[in-house]
């Protein structure tokens, strides 16, 4: 008997909208499988995975490949329960905004004059185009980066290469080391990338606040001939 997230990317694989991404070798060649079957373990051993198993490929299930317009990457989820619902940066929790997603709704409150949101749900940047992807789709319960290492990297590496190469035009928010490092994947003569430190307030450098990617990535979208993201939420 398959476990949960081993069903949930059995369901992943009959929905329409996955269609794009499926092509990835990562849901061909078995990575898909080997972790699932890795975070199963997991739960089968105890572990409290988060987010729950239908919301774990979230991210690509509301953005479609050829709907792409803006990637943005985060670190693995929140790992606390009810936080976290497979978007990157993402939340749904009841307490206060956590500190990197307040910072980034911050900047974008500043850069683009619009009210700060009381809302950190990033659903609808997903509808429009704007891939909120982590390094990790997985966490456990209280144990940030637990699942760091199952292999859920090569999907978030082969996503990034294929908007590059299937996308005419696509702007890369990339924050912090890890994401960073992904530049290399990116035709810089086709998209935009706007490179900035962590929006974490541990970041001491600080490099992250002022750096407009919000406007900046909808002027060149316009100059590509493409419908601007409304990053406005609910305040």
């Amino acid at each position: 008997m398959t476990g949960p997230i081993s069903q949930a990317l059995a369901e992943f694989r009959r929905n329409r909208q996955a269609a794009s991404w499926l092509a990835l070798p990562f849901f061909q060649d078995g990575s898909a499988d080997r972790v699932a079957a890795k975070v199963d373990t997991v739960i089968a051993g105890g572990g409290h995975v988060l987010p729950p198993p239908e919301a774990v490929f979230t991210s690509l299930r509301l953005t479609p490949l050829d709907k792409v317009k803006v990637v943005i990457l985060g670190q693995d989820p929140y790992p606390t329960p009810g936080d976290s619902h497979g978007l990157a940066f993402s939340y749904r929790g009841a307490r206060r905004l956590p500190a990197s997603l307040r910072t980034i709704l911050a900047e974008m409150s500043s850069d683009l004059d619009a009210p700060m949101p009381a809302s950190g749900d990033l659903t609808k940047w997903a509808k429009q185009g704007v891939l909120l992807i982590n390094t990790a789709l997985t966490v456990e319960a209280g144990k940030s980066g637990a699942h760091m290492r199952f292999g859920w990297s090569d999907l978030v590496d082969q996503a990034v290469a294929a908007v590059s190469a299937r996308q005419p035009a696509v702007a890369f928010l990339l924050w912090g080391a890890p994401a960073r490092k992904r530049a290399a994947l990116v035709d810089r003569g086709k998209h935009l990338v706007i490179e900035a430190g962590h929006p974490s307030p541990l970041n001491r450098l600080n490099d992250f606040k002022g750096t407009r990617p919000f406007s900046r990535a909808n002027d060149w979208l316009v100059e590509k001939g493409l419908e601007p993201i409304d990053w406005r939420l609910a305040s």
